[in-house]
This record gives C-alpha cells, sequence and structure tokens, in this order.
C-alpha cells in the first residue's frame, strides 16, 4: 500500500553500482579458469592475488549474478508478501474468531506493521509495494520506465503468494465458521476490499482516489531531503501513515489503495473457491481499487511538486515537463526531465 520512495533516489546508483560490479569481475574470467591447465591456473591465480578456490565458487557466483539480475523483482515479491501475510491475517483473525481477537482497530495497525516490515525487507528495491506508487516515482522522481512491468509483477505475484500462505494457514477457522468447505462472501473480505452498500460508484471512486492522494503526497514529503526527510525512519513513518488512512478513511471502501493489494488477493479468492459475486459486488467495485490509485497517486505527486518540492522533478521544468509530449524520443523519455539532458534536446 506504501512504499519507502527515499530509497529510489538511489535507484540509479545501484545501477551504476551493479555495472561497476560486472566489469570489475567479467563473467568470460570464470568461464577461462575451467580451460586453463592446472599450472596456468595457479599462476593466473597468483598474479590476479584471486581468492583460492575459485572454480569451486562458480555455481554460486552463477546464482549471485541471477539474484542480483532479479533483485528488484524478487525484493518487491518478497516485501509485498510480507504485506499481505500481516494484513490479511489480521483481518482473517478478526473476521474468523467473530471479534474475540481484534477489532477495526487492530485491523489497522495490522495493516500499518505489515507495510513497514514489507518495506524493510524490499529496501533493496525502494520498498515500493504499490504500483501506484511505482508509477508516482517514474513520472516525478526518475525511477526508470523500463522497470515498471518488473515492479508491477513482482508487486503483484508477491500479494498472491501472501493471500495463498494465509488462507493454508487458517483454512480450517475458515472452514469452522462457514460450517464446511464451501466458501461464501461472509469470509470474503478477508482477501481484499468491498464497499459499503450505501455508496454510489462516485462515492467509491472518490474514496479510493481521496485516500490514494494522501499516501503519495505525504510519502513524498517523507522523502523530501529539503522538507520530511524521514531518512531512516521511512517505514516506521509510513506505519503510521498507513494507520492513519486505514482509521480515519478506511470504513467506506477499506483503503485498498494499491491495485496488486487488492485484485491479487481477491484473484486468488476466486481461485479457491468462492463464488463470482468476488468480482460482481457493489456493482462491480473490483475495478475502482484497480484503476482509483494511479490517477490518486499521480495527483498527488503532482500536488506535491507543484506546491513544494523543489528538486529535480518535471514539474519544476519549462512546461512542468509537457516538452516531453511534443519531442518522443529516447533520450526525453527515460529519466527524463533533468535540466542538463532538457537543454540538450
Amino acid at each position: 500500500m506504501s512504499a519507502a520512495v527515499d530509497h529510489i533516489s538511489n535507484d540509479s546508483v545501484s545501477t551504476v553500482h551493479q555495472e561497476k560490479s560486472t566489469t570489475f569481475i567479467p563473467v568470460d574470467k570464470f568461464e577461462n579458469v575451467g580451460s586453463m591447465s592446472q599450472d596456468e591456473n595457479i599462476s593466473a591465480r597468483a598474479d590476479s592475488h584471486a581468492p583460492p578456490m575459485q572454480a569451486e565458487l562458480e555455481p554460486e557466483l552463477r546464482w549471485s549474478k541471477f539474484r542480483e539480475y532479479g533483485r528488484d523483482f524478487f525484493s518487491e515479491f518478497a516485501g509485498t508478501m510480507i504485506m499481505i501475510l500481516f494484513g490479511d491475517g489480521v483481518v482473517a483473525q478478526v473476521i474468523l474468531s467473530e471479534d474475540q481477537k481484534g477489532n477495526y482497530q487492530s485491523i489497522s495497525w495490522g495493516w500499518g506493521l505489515g507495510v513497514m516490515l514489507g518495506v524493510y525487507v524490499a529496501s533493496k528495491s525502494g520498498g515500493h509495494l504499490n504500483p501506484a506508487v511505482t508509477l508516482a516515482n517514474c513520472i516525478y522522481r526518475g525511477h526508470p520506465w523500463r522497470k515498471f512491468p518488473v515492479y508491477f509483477m513482482g508487486q503483484l505475484l508477491g500479494c498472491m503468494a501472501g493471500a495463498f500462505i494465509m488462507y493454508g494457514t487458517y483454512y480450517q477457522a475458515f472452514s469452522n465458521l462457514e460450517g464446511g468447505t464451501q466458501r461464501t462472501m461472509l469470509t470474503a473480505g478477508i482477501f481484499c476490499t468491498y464497499p459499503a452498500d450505501f455508496l454510489t460508484t462516485e462515492a467509491m471512486w472518490w474514496s479510493e482516489f481521496v485516500s490514494s492522494t494522501i499516501l503519495i503526497f505525504v510519502i513524498f514529503a517523507l522523502a523530501d531531503p529539503h522538507n520530511g526527510n524521514a531518512g531512516k525512519f521511512m517505514p516506521l513513518a509510513l506505519f503510521f501513515l498507513i494507520f492513519g488512512i486505514g482509521a480515519c478513511f478506511g470504513w467506506q471502501t477499506g483503503y485498498a489503495i494499491n491495485l496488486a493489494r487488492d485484485f491479487g488477493p481477491r484473484l486468488v479468492s476466486y481461485i479457491v473457491g468462492y463464488p463470482f459475486e468476488v468480482w460482481s459486488a457493489g456493482n462491480y467495485y473490483f475495478w475502482i481499487p484497480m484503476v482509483a490509485p494511479f490517477f490518486g497517486c499521480t495527483f498527488g505527486g503532482f500536488l506535491y511538486d507543484v506546491f513544494i518540492f523543489t528538486g529535480e522533478s518535471p514539474i519544476n521544468t519549462p512546461w512542468m515537463g509537457l516538452k516531453r509530449f511534443t519531442q518522443p524520443n529516447r533520450k526525453t523519455w527515460s529519466n527524463t526531465y533533468r535540466a542538463q539532458e532538457i537543454s540538450k534536446v
């Protein structure tokens, strides 16, 4: 539902680090070790001061390279899985115990903890945990657009994995409450969000839009080195942010504010046997938490950069970066808005 955006500015630094690591120890050197004679191998090791048993480390180093290559995906996957385990887990405990082991307040606490711990787990990728937050960082903070699909898939699949694990953990409690293995809408709200019966479609949209706008506006403030600058306390600050959104704006629609958090577990609920009503409930409400957070986070980022942010942003360039739409080339679209690049185009 949120992210530690203070790490995003280091994304380009991590890219440089990857380039340095691959040039410092070229892969072909490892591949040629096995083709040397023993004397040549020993001589090469002595000359290059390479560590002993280099050949035996080759499989581990290959996995390390694969892990580094998929770091952003693995990081977002693990972070969102942890987020859902705590978030859906606390909802399961409250509903399946029939409010004997928790209440709405504890749900807000559980989601806040889930986001905080998920951000810690996913710190290597910046801890976005939310496709709408990733989009806002691509638009306003120079996060590479080519990484958006990687983050999106990691977040979606991580949320689905967390929902599957939660369901398996509470399976007997589900059956106990529902009196068998047949699943009904009585417990569907454990997986994803459903709106209050009295809401119109416009009110549902507005609720998710406003919550998403608040989410990214505060995140950008916390990550701004000239304003909030939460620094190492960003995950803790996000805990209070999510707790506050849940406690103050969560009743009407359940504050999904995250496509991956809502659609992923909703799909899991349908897979494990819940009726088609998981899609049709609330006049087909399911599409609103898929779409509204993107609009809300984009608008919230725009507001923050227009009125507060003074760093690098397309908002702080001539025509607020709109010249990119008339100059559709790689230089202007792939990390895109830096003043020195704009001046050359």
